[in-house]
């Protein structure tokens, strides 16, 4: 044997017996062994956890997913947001002392990236609401909302107020003349929640849009703290509130519409009761007509003939009254105002399918009246009746007597509008206002009426958002009657006038006037609101500006 192979250790083969005092060189040396646990097992692999750190016992392990699903610590007002953009993030005043509905508009003609995230408030639930139950009391709000008149860009404002109000930042809400939807992603790898809500049945009650303005106000202040319960139950309270004006009342104030609209023409005592009474005639046919279920076409045809049929039976009868101003001031009671201002103030601010729906409805109800003033004018010149437009048209400026029609005008067309008590007095004035402003630029100062319009209705409606903005309500209640006294019921009456004559082009001219006056009292109310969004500055805030498109230099 070699010196090599003396110095090899023997192997077990070649020992030929297993030795088991033999140990591996990683055993631990006797005495310095830790003393093990009741019952834990000999081999323990090296990736055990150690005895002390282990979960507790009553822990659940979180399930396994995938890798974009949502983390359970995760919460939407608590992420970060998705990018920078190059231009920056907007700075936007979201104090208190700007009104919710200024705020609402800046927010939501900004991207969603862009949007500022809304501030953590203490909720009473353990947990947030729902996220379907939160928008179905936003569609249940904007349902409302645009049943009563409101214009397409304010109630998006309005429903995401709501969702902002519960946590809901990433919404989209969308409004057109029936259908209002609304989308709500909460994150950029979650599947969108959608719903919608169809407007079947529009009613003019000012009373209660103001109580869902309030409504919404309270849920938007960061201070005011309501439960999606609570919301809920104030909102069947608001829609289960009677009006608050009896039928009765609502019949006398159409008659005392329609005699003091007669009043601003040039009519007198005689010709204000026939117009009162032609009017009040027309409103119980039109409400006859309503319970039958017969379309608003035909209720507006309906309720025109009474006027006119009356104002033929005095000049019939040779009775010294102007007929024109009968049938004028049954006109006044008629003419759609509330829907005209809102088809163009949502033309003029972007949403033009709704703009173009609400005009096509002011064209219908136009064309009624014009069916059912046409069809009794007809037969009264067949019979004899003389109706002279050129010498009706000579209106006696009596200014004291004319601006106390105007606000009585005013006044009962805010009681038709079921307008809450405490705005009839500021309405009636502004509508006293701007009777004046068109009497002292047209008659006074000889300018055209289609300017002296639009100027009288920009002061309505910036005196109507001053207001708004005072009590943080909706502007309608402020606006919509003022304008009564400007509406063109003289130009209509006189364009059918002519029509029924034969004599087609001054017709058209007459009535190509009523919708030039009809533009500039429309134009007017929404430009004096814009310029009290663009020069306003409250307290503590500044002024709330919001995107807007763009000029698209033609292409």
């Amino acid at each position: 044997m070699t010196d090599a192979e003396d110095r090899k250790p023997p192997s077990d083969e070649a020992s030929g017996t297993f030795d088991p005092e033999i140990t591996s060189e990683f055993a631990i040396p006797d005495g310095l062994a830790v003393p093990k646990a009741g019952g834990e097992s000999e081999t323990t692999s090296e990736f055990a956890v150690p005895a002390g750190l282990g979960a507790p016992p009553g822990a659940v392990a979180e399930p396994e997913g995938s890798a974009f699903s949502t983390p359970s610590t995760y919460h939407v007002q608590d992420a970060p947001p998705a990018f920078t953009p190059a231009t920056g993030v907007p700075a936007v005043s979201l104090t208190k002392n700007v009104p919710w509905q200024d705020r609402m508009r800046t927010m939501l003609r900004m991207p969603v990236a862009e949007r500022p995230a809304p501030e953590r408030v203490p909720k009473s639930e353990d947990e947030g609401p729902a996220v379907p139950r939160v928008l179905d009391l936003t569609l249940r709000i904007g349902e409302l909302l645009l049943a009563g008149g409101e214009g397409a860009e304010d109630v998006e404002a309005a429903m995401f107020a709501v969702c902002r109000s519960y946590g809901l930042d990433r919404c989209e809400p969308s409004v057109t003349f029936t259908l209002l939807s609304i989308s709500y992603q909460p994150s950029l790898v979650d599947h969108p929640v959608s719903a919608a809500r169809t407007v079947r049945r529009r009613g003019t009650d000012y009373t209660r849009l103001a109580a869902v303005f309030r409504l919404v106000n309270d849920l938007s202040d960061p201070e005011t703290h309501i439960s999606l319960e609570e919301a809920y139950r104030r909102l069947a309270e608001i829609r289960r509130n009677r009006h608050p004006y009896p039928t009765w009342v609502l019949t006398s104030a159409s008659g005392l519409l329609a005699g003091a609209a007669s009043v601003l023409v040039g009519g007198g005592v005689i010709v204000f009761v026939a117009a009162a009474v032609g009017a009040m005639l027309g409103d119980r046919l039109a409400w006859l007509c309503a319970g039958r279920g017969l379309p608003e076409f035909y209720q507006f045809t309906v309720a025109a003939m009474p006027p006119a049929a009356i104002g033929v039976a005095l000049n019939l009868a040779h009775v010294d009254a102007k007929a024109s101003a009968v049938i004028t001031g049954g006109l006044f009671a008629l003419l759609p105002g509330r829907a005209l201002v809102a088809g163009v103030q949502d033309g003029l601010t972007g949403f033009y399918i709704t703009a173009a729906a609400r005009l096509l409805e002011v064209m219908y109800f136009f064309v009624g009246i014009v069916v059912g003033v046409l069809i009794i004018l007809y037969f009264g010149v067949n019979l004899g009746a003389e109706l002279n437009p050129d010498t009706a048209l000579s209106v006696s400026e009596r200014p004291y007597w004319q601006i106390g029609a105007s606000m009585l005008l005013s006044l009962t067309f805010a009681v038709l509008l079921q307008q809450e008590r405490s705005t009839v007095l500021a309405v009636t004035l502004n509508g006293g206002v701007a009777w004046s402003v068109y009497g002292a630029m047209h008659y006074a100062g000889g300018l055209s009426p289609v300017a002296s319009t639009a100027a009288a209705a920009g002061l309505v409606g910036l005196f109507g958002q001053l207001l708004s903005r005072y009590r943080f309500a909706s502007a309608l209640p402020y606006t919509t009657a003022a304008i009564g006294p400007l509406l063109p019921g003289s130009a209509t009456y006189f364009g059918l006038l002519h029509i029924a004559q034969n004599e087609l082009d001054r017709g058209l001219a007459s009535l190509a006037t009523a919708a030039s006056l009809a533009m500039a009292i429309a134009i007017g109310v929404n430009l004096g609101s814009e310029i009290s969004r663009l020069f306003l500055r409250l307290p503590g805030g500044a002024a709330a500006g919001r995107r807007a498109a763009k000029r698209t230099r033609g292409f």
